[in-house]
């Protein structure tokens, strides 16, 4: 019942039904006798409808209409019991329809239907209803008006006059039809009462209405005051936004989140991805559907429906394989590295041949500064695909690598599913750089992590803890870069092919210089190439005396140095080209920051020169060693490691057992003390090649044979005196040739490695292969009849105020050279 519905006061027993009566159906509603509602009538013919009855006898017939869509219902579509109303009030409203307050009066039966167009016109009967008053139906009666009465004391919407309405109400047949009327039930259950001409189940029916009605009530104030009790601000904007929605929805405006949550769906079933990838989204977007805007949980879920619609599932760039193109680029881009290109181009032909075949897991392993990195840079280039570089530098956790599960505040994928993400590729380029850095601690080891990611047979199906859904990796190319592989887990370097790319001599960084980074700094630095002018003379000055490197870093920023001052010069006005000359070096970056190491060295006794492999490439070592009165015995100093502890007992112990041979007094290993020193004692130091080093110099020593100064040598010593084979050959023969060696003793067995070092460079030089120690003292130290000269001269210069060459060796070293001592000097090898 709406709010304007009233019982009637007064009988209505003089008014006289006529025997043909206007029909009026009703779709959505139930009139009850002595009932006064409010209807608005619409459709012209009913208007005409009521027209006409307000002419005549002011009554009208209401039935309620079995199938509401139907225009013109005919008698089978009308319920057969109605009521017979008179039409208290009619206001006609401008467009057409009008608004009629009426007023049930009787039940009436539909007996026949003599008009149906344009409006009905049928035959009705009274239905005649009686019943005896009994204290049954009493007290129903009054249990009905109870019950109601506490109906609307719990309901929100129905007004408190009904209670005192309902109280004066004693007949039972009327206080069941209002009682009926005001219920908010189904239109059908409202008809049933209609139709209960028993008063007794008529009452019947109305209190068990009541009571459910009350119970629903009773129910929903007690959820209220649990809500209330808990209601947090963002409960509250749930319900305001919720508020929001509906008026918006009323007022035919459109619901921005709905329409966000369409778009996805569409999204998602446009978007190519796995069976599982798609379920899960779609199970998601359904949970989204569910949430709160205002809601952390929304956030979190929508991010993860954006994350799974923009990865590239199946998206790919087509390799361009030409195998002459892909050679000229990487000649273009990179200088020498015959080896690394021949690889690539070995596997861009399989991959040519082979469509479906595995990406390899190549690792390139140097120095600083070799072009590792841009290297990969060149390997997409000459394939087409896009390029991806991801630094292990420092990383520690292994969330870096599979990602956060989704239950962590802020969480994301790793990197690897990000990258690929930002570059919307599944096969690029992937190079993960500096791997050999890479670190663990409590949150994880991420080597580990990155087993799965680089085994071609289990990558095809990498789970990330974010996304969790297996993604393929499969197409990436994976390219790992390092200094060194000690640091790297056997298993983590088991899965990859490791290549190997040599420090540059001076000649090669001569011509990169001229290919590559000249050509770049004049244009970085707002230059044109008939400003400025290097002569190859200044170049290598530049490599000489102002860097010592195995790369061309340091290299490139002398460069840009020079170029920013010829900037600087033209920028204020001059006009003249600058021909950067040897000479004039000084001019530009200060005085000569490095000095070679056998400028100013002489023949000595108790000093010899070594070769080192370090993770810059290679390096000459000097080792010293003097006699002492004492009984300590063999003293080791310069940070050495166990290994080359080691190594130097070993070779104290050969030449103790070839004293008689040496001719080396026996009592001198009894009365004085040995120590052994390497220069540059902040750098940790280790490995087996400084052996045959360790005991020339030992050897020069008890027997005061000097050294020759511009002879170098590598390799491991036994017990008895074999020489055995070391590794980073190349390396250390650039070394040599860098700091003005001009004969290197190494080996026997590394005779074919001398194949890796590059012709110019061995012609410069003079190799001695050697089997056994004896012979490494043959080479390497004078003979007796220079020694008196050899012993004055190393008196005179211990006499003499140190010269230039030493003044150089306690001036603040530079950058370059100073960063060797925070990493391992490397003689494993």
């Amino acid at each position: 019942m709406s709010d304007n519905t009233m019982p009637t006061s007064k009988k209505s027993d003089s008014i006289i039904i006529p025997e043909i009566l206007h029909i009026l159906p009703l779709r959505d509603n139930v009139i009850f006798p002595f009932v006064v509602f409010p209807l608005v009538v619409v459709e012209k013919h009913l208007v005409q409808l009521v027209n006409d009855a307000l002419i005549g006898s002011k009554l009208i017939g209401v039935f309620l209409q079995r199938n509401p869509e139907k225009e013109f219902p005919a008698k089978e579509d009308l319920c057969p019991v109605g009521t017979v109303a008179n039409v208290l009030k009619m206001f006609q409203v401008p467009d057409g329809s009008i608004r009629l307050l009426i007023q049930g009066f009787s039940r009436v039966q539909l007996h026949a239907v003599t008009q149906e167009r344009p409006y009905l016109l049928g035959s009705v009967k009274p239905v005649d209803i009686r019943f005896e008053q009994n204290m049954e139906i009493e007290a129903l009666t009054r249990g009905v008006s109870e019950s109601f009465q506490k109906m609307v004391t719990l309901s929100p919407v129905l007004p408190d006059e009904l209670k005192v309405i309902i109280g004066n109400i004693k007949e039972p047949d009327r206080m069941a039809d209002m009682v009926a009327s005001s219920l908010n039930i189904d239109v059908q259950d409202k008809q049933d009462m209609l139709e209960e001409l028993e008063i007794k189940n008529r009452l019947t029916k109305v209190m068990t209405a009541i009571n459910k009605e009350i119970q629903l009530l009773e129910l929903n104030d007690k959820i209220q005051t649990e809500v209330n009790a808990e209601l947090s601000k963002s409960q509250r904007d749930y319900f305001l936004r919720e508020q929001i929605k509906a008026i918006r929805h009323e007022l035919g405006e459109e619901d921005d989140d709905a329409v966000e949550i369409e778009e996805l769906g569409k999204k998602i079933e446009k978007k190519k991805m796995p069976k599982e990838a798609k379920a899960i989204a779609r199970k998601e977007l359904e949970r989204l559907a569910q949430m709160s805007p205002s809601s952390a949980e929304y956030t979190v879920s929508k991010t993860y429906i954006d994350w799974l619609l923009e990865l590239p599932w199946y998206t790919k760039t087509k390799d361009q394989i030409n195998i002459v193109r892909a050679k000229k680029i990487l000649d273009d881009d990179h200088y020498d590295l015959e080896d690394v290109k021949n690889r690539i181009l070995e596997f861009l032909a399989v991959r040519k041949l082979r469509k479906d075949s595995k990406s390899p897991i190549l690792c390139f392993l140097g120095p600083p500064g070799v072009g590792k990195t841009s290297l990969g840079r060149s390997i997409a280039k000459a394939i087409g695909r896009k390029f991806v570089r991801f630094s292990l530098g420092g990383v520690k956790d292994e969330a870096e690598i599979r990602g956060h599960r989704r239950t962590y505040i802020g969480a994301l994928p790793g990197k690897i599913i990000q990258e690929l993400r930002r570059c919307q590729s599944s096969n690029p380029v992937f190079m993960l750089d500096e791997i050999d850095k890479i670190g663990q601690d409590f949150r994880g080891d991420p080597a580990s992590a990155l087993l799965e990611v680089l085994d071609p047979e289990q990558n095809i199906m990498f789970n990330d803890h974010y996304v969790d859904v297996p993604f393929d990796l499969s197409n990436v190319m994976f390219i790992a870069t390092a200094n060194d592989l000690s640091p790297i887990p056997p298993a983590l370097l088991d899965r990859m092919e490791v290549i190997r790319l040599s420090g540059y001599i001076a000649e090669d960084k001569l011509q990169i210089a001229k290919k590559y980074i000249v050509p770049r700094q004049i244009k970085e630095n707002g230059l044109k190439p008939n400003d400025i002018d290097f002569t190859d003379d200044s170049i290598l000055q530049i490599i000489g005396s102002y860097t010592w490197e195995s790369g061309v870093r340091n290299l490139e920023r002398e460069i840009a140095n020079i170029c920013r001052k010829v900037a600087r010069k033209k920028a204020e006005g001059g006009k003249s080209r600058a021909i950067i000359k040897s000479g004039g070096i000084a001019d530009y970056l200060g005085p000569q920051k490095i000095f070679p190491e056998m400028a100013h060295r002489e023949d000595e006794v108790g000093v010899a020169t070594g070769l080192a492999w370090t993770q810059n490439g290679g390096e000459i070592l000097f080792i010293e060693a003097r006699l002492m009165q004492g009984n300590r015995g063999l003293q080791l100093t310069g940070q050495l490691g166990d290994v080359m502890k080691e190594s130097a007992q070993a070779g104290l112990s050969y030449i103790r057992s070839k004293a008689k041979s040496l001719h080396i007094d026996p009592s001198i290993f009894n009365k004085m003390d040995i120590h052994i020193h390497i220069p540059s004692g902040a750098t940790p130091k280790d490995g087996p090649s400084a052996g045959v080093t360790i005991v020339t110099c030992l050897t020069s020593l008890m027997t005061e044979r000097p050294v020759k100064h511009n002879v170098a040598m590598t390799g491991e010593i036994t017990l008895r005196g074999k020489v055995l084979a070391v590794g980073g050959i190349r390396e250390k023969v650039v070394a040599a040739r860098r700091a003005g060696i001009n004969t290197v003793i190494m080996p026997k067995m590394n005779k074919n490695d001398l194949e890796d070092v590059p012709d110019y460079v061995k012609k410069s030089l003079r190799f001695i292969f050697v089997e056994h120690i004896d012979e490494v003292l043959e080479y390497a130290l004078l003979d007796a009849a220079v020694r008196s000269d050899a012993v004055k001269r190393s008196k005179k210069v211990v006499g003499k105020q140190k010269t230039r060459y030493e003044r150089s060796r306690i001036v603040p070293v530079p950058a370059s050279r100073n960063s060797v001592t925070k990493r391992t000097t490397s003689l494993k090898k």
